[in-house]
């Protein structure tokens, strides 16, 4: 608690404008049916406006974090405040496909503003003990953003489709001011860690080509066809139960947050547990394993309480899946912490790119397409794990030898 409070509760107001951050992201999962029926737009547009959000993310994060090296972290998280209110607003307000990849683009710039600033800020009000603790908080705040988002969004649609948007616009407005007011500049440590660990300084061209010789490259792939795999499902999820069994925006929400409820308590409680009794291995291809034959199963069940028990699983798979990953490559990283952290989001974000697009496109042909492609990529993923075991296992006897 004296963390939180510390500098006028610096960690509580970080948290806070996170939090806005990801549940302004999620507030668009069960909307995007309607939308699209409204704005008479096609699958493969949906596709692009979840690529467009990542790409843009991805290629600005270098350049936000910079940026709050040399102008201070306060004024750029008031910036990426700023331009998430007004993506926000314009999402709500968009009548045309274009307004909505304006949006999402905008939203996405928001984003990779707010997102280094305020892991570097956390870095800089920290001691070296405390700051696992409050890199624990903002990644708190993510998670519950990420699962509440949809949630808000299906509820407060039932007061119009355009509301959770405007809603979202007004509360990151007030955080800024907030922001503005109430925030302290950081000053930076001179020992706190760089963002690459031990590596030199390189640009993500570069990063991604020498991550072709490092021995944890085949656990790097595995992120990449995880996350395209589930953006994959991701994508089309709403549109998906829409088309198909007629599901309104609260029903989809409902499916979406219960799940994602029930991961986090499971990471909160006996994810720990969970991964010291049967290892990171058997706990990454059995959720692959789990996640492939479940979005499969969705194509053959009609019945609601079918319909959300097996979409439930896929969901609770994702949140348990996501985690075990990246404890797996955090021990594969050894000295190389930031370094493998940085790879490991940008495989990410690549599949967060490709996904979308693919399933888009699929959903265009066939309504069943985008389920059966996750399904199998999931399942050729675990596969994938299954043969990277033996490296892993190879690499940790390794290590204690």
């Amino acid at each position: 608690m004296a963390l939180l409070l510390r500098n006028n509760g610096a960690i509580l107001l970080l948290m806070f404008n996170i939090f806005l951050v990801f549940t302004g992201i999620g507030l668009v999962i069960p909307i995007m049916p309607t939308y699209m029926t409204e704005l008479n737009i096609d699958g493969k547009t949906v596709g692009m406006l979840v690529a467009a959000f990542s790409l843009t993310q991805l290629i600005c994060s270098p350049f936000a974090g910079r940026l709050s090296d040399r102008m201070g972290r306060k004024k750029i998280i008031i910036a990426g405040m700023i331009v998430f209110a007004l993506s926000e607003w314009l999402f709500g307000a968009a009548n045309s496909p274009v307004l909505l990849f304006a949006a999402r683009m905008l939203g996405g710039i928001g984003a990779a503003l707010i997102m280094p600033a305020v892991m570097a800020y956390t870095a800089d009000v920290t001691t070296n003990e405390e700051r696992a603790r409050g890199m624990g908080f903002i990644n708190a705040a993510i998670t519950t953003g990420f699962i509440i988002g949809p949630g808000i969004g299906g509820f407060i649609a039932e007061f119009g489709i355009r509301v959770p948007f405007y809603s979202a616009a007004i509360a990151g407005g007030i955080a800024a001011i907030v922001t503005l007011i109430m925030l302290p500049e950081s000053t930076a440590k001179q020992e706190a860690p760089t963002v690459l660990g031990t590596k030199k300084q390189q640009n993500l061209v570069t990063q991604l080509l020498r991550s072709f010789r490092e021995p944890y490259f085949l656990s790097l792939i595995i992120v990449f066809v995880l996350s395209f795999g589930l953006a994959n499902y991701e994508t089309v999820f709403g549109l998906f139960v829409d088309h198909k069994f007629g599901f309104t925006p609260k029903d989809i929400a409902m499916i979406i947050t219960f799940g994602s409820i029930a991961g986090a308590v499971i990471q909160a409680t006996i994810f720990g547990w969970i991964l010291n009794r049967f290892g990171e291995k058997r706990v990454i291809t059995l959720s692959l394993l789990t996640a492939g034959i479940c979005i499969l199963l969705t194509l053959f069940v009609h019945k609601y309480w079918l319909i959300f028990l097996v979409t439930f699983l896929v969901f609770l798979s994702i949140d348990i899946l996501r985690p075990a990953i990246g404890t797996q490559l955090s021990k594969l990283a050894k000295d190389q912490q930031g370094y493998v952290a940085g790879l490991n989001s940008a495989y990410t974000s690549l599949g967060n790119i490709a996904g979308p697009l693919v399933a888009g496109y699929l959903f265009d042909i066939n309504i069943n397409y985008p389920y059966i492609s996750a399904s199998v990529v999931l399942i050729l993923c675990f596969v994938l794990a299954m043969r990277a075991g033996r490296a892993w296992a190879a690499t940790e006897a390794a290590s204690r030898s």
